[in-house]
């Protein structure tokens, strides 16, 4: 399923082609170009409507293109039926979301353990998984807690624990501070910032200029449906950036 790439360059974990895709007489991208290298944390920003969910619905295979070629780890996502698109899913990417979406009548370890379980792990392996995460996370000791009595910040450390139980190639993540406070916000950048020194290839989409600057190394702006521009970002001092880019308009 990997494609052959030179050992000396991370390997395209991404690859997105002249991709269009049109709602009936809506057009939400437009001959799209993308490419992210294993170990790159790389966030989207652009106004609504650009297309930055599409874009992220597609990579995730939760979508299909009209046209053009969607391939992540490999595999040409356009070749997959709707079961094959599930199991890749299931094995190669981890989706963290602005609203968690975490299952309200399982307690949070069963959350991140049925992620597992559906890719055939052992109920016990599973368990075992997301409990290690669950403590690498800080969130050992909420493991019978139902959602609905997690903070904030705790549901959204579930919801990643969950993301990564089956080590994913790629973490998709959505708005991942759009509903939390500013405290635990700032958590869900630290968490972010540290899996991605340990090596996990993040794509992030959001409206947060301080979220970009501070969690990715690469900044994507769309407009109208396609990348309008690209820049590296480092370190703290890439906030006035990614700043930059938002008050031109690049994500309101």
């Amino acid at each position: 399923m990997a494609t052959h790439h030179d050992s000396s360059e991370p390997q395209v974990v991404v690859r997105l082609e002249d991709v269009h895709k049109e709602f009936g007489d809506a057009r939400a991208l437009a001959g799209l170009d993308l490419e992210v290298r294993a170990g790159e944390a790389v966030a989207v920003m652009g106004p609504s409507g650009c297309g930055k969910s599409t874009l992220l619905n597609l990579v995730a295979g939760l979508d299909r293109a009209t046209s053009g070629t969607v391939r992540v780890h490999g595999q040409d996502l356009g070749d997959l039926g709707e079961t094959g698109l599930a199991l890749f899913r299931r094995r190669h990417i981890g989706m963290v979301f602005q609203f968690f979406n975490l299952i309200d009548d399982l307690p949070a370890l069963d959350n991140v353990a049925l992620a597992a379980q559906l890719t055939g792990t052992s109920a016990r392996q599973a368990r075992r998984r997301a409990l290690e995460l669950m403590d690498e996370l800080g969130v050992a000791g909420r493991r019978d807690t139902y959602p609905a009595a997690l903070s904030g910040g705790e549901r959204q450390r579930v919801a990643v624990a969950r993301a990564l139980v089956n080590r994913p190639a790629l973490l998709l993540a959505d708005e991942p501070t759009g509903a939390l406070d500013s405290r635990s916000g700032e958590q869900v950048m630290d968490l972010l910032i540290d899996l991605n020194q340990i090596g996990q290839t993040l794509l992030i989409v959001t409206h947060d200029p301080k979220l970009a600057a501070r969690c990715a190394s690469r900044l994507v702006e769309m407009a109208d449906g396609r990348v309008a521009r690209e820049r590296t970002l480092e370190g703290p001092d890439s906030e006035g950036v990614a700043g930059a880019a938002l008050s031109s308009g690049a994500g309101a």
